[in-house]
């Protein structure tokens, strides 16, 4: 059968996702949603948009907009929103693609590829018949293509309220600097801090598994049914 596997935010950390993707075992017919963040804090945004680009060709990634991508997409606007953004990790993104000085770049060494890909690739959130995807939130007195973006890209995970729709919410955005998923039986998030020594996590949404993966090429493997519920996140 065919699988949803979600994955929370990336950040740059590209050895995680590449120990992800042999750990998980992608395949074509999956459909892999991301839930934004590939940019800023981890040392290799370059490869991560990389490699999302090639994916986007081969298999069906639904990619989501984080509120990490939306400062890198508004850091050529003007100064202000530069120094906004490299003050929020856009450092780490531009030193990745000055790989040979590791200093910080200049916007111009970002390929056309990989503005391409952050302009008209992404999207604000995605549904099944069960669960919704987002990067941070959503109202729950709200349909999801009436969603503020303030919701959607920066309200942190605090015991959110069931959604209209009565669909499981899964996003990410909130570190959880135990590594750990956090769930109050109604909403998932997915930031497991993969920048910060913690786990980048995927989640099976038919099955339950969540495969994890770190900067040092470890694995380990969780069960949504086995995660504390918390109402106090």
């Amino acid at each position: 059968m065919s699988r949803h596997l979600a994955i929370g935010d990336i950040h740059g950390c590209y050895e995680a996702l590449r120990t992800l993707w042999d750990f998980v075992g992608f395949r074509e017919d999956d459909t892999i949603i991301t839930l934004g963040d590939y940019s800023g804090k981890g040392p290799d945004t370059l490869a991560v948009i990389d490699w999302l680009s090639r994916i986007n060709r081969t298999h069906k990634l639904i990619p989501l907009r984080g509120n990490h991508d939306i400062m890198m997409l508004n850091a050529r606007m003007s100064a202000a929103k530069y120094r906004k953004w490299i003050n929020l990790g856009g450092d780490m993104t531009l030193r990745s693609y000055n790989p040979i000085s590791r200093k910080i770049g200049k916007l111009t060494d970002i390929p056309e590829s990989h503005w391409d890909f952050l302009d008209n690739h992404l999207q604000p959130f995605f549904e099944t018949d069960t669960h919704f995807f987002v990067h941070a939130n959503a109202s729950p007195g709200l349909p999801l293509h009436k969603q503020p973006d303030l919701k959607l890209y920066q309200k942190k995970f605090k015991n959110p309220s069931p959604h209209e729709s009565g669909k499981i919410m899964v996003c990410g955005h909130t570190a959880q600097k135990s590594g750990v998923p956090v769930t109050n039986g109604h909403a998932i998030c997915l930031d497991t801090f993969a920048h910060g020594r913690g786990w980048l996590s995927c989640l099976h949404i038919e099955s339950g598994i969540i495969y994890q993966a770190n900067q040092y090429g470890q694995t380990r493997q969780l069960r949504l049914n086995e995660l504390e519920i918390n109402n106090s996140v």
